[in-house]
């Protein structure tokens, strides 16, 4: 069997937990900022954990995690 590519979009996008769960950049964070709710600027800091529907791709994407 040959060994699997791992997708480097990926790999420099996602990592994971201690736990195995997927962590990723919030989303809406790059440009007209200026349209957004301080609210929504404010929670979308820092990595958040992605739905277990999300993470099956990504694994998809990662085999040797």
């Amino acid at each position: 069997m040959p060994k699997l590519k791992t997708k480097s979009a990926a790999k420099k996008r996602f990592s994971f937990s201690a736990t195995g769960k997927v962590l990723a950049q919030a989303a809406f964070k790059r440009h007209n900022l200026r349209k957004r709710p301080q609210k929504m600027k404010r929670q979308a800091r820092g990595t958040m954990v992605l739905c277990p529907s999300d993470a099956k791709t990504v694994f998809r994407f990662m085999p040797y995690r």
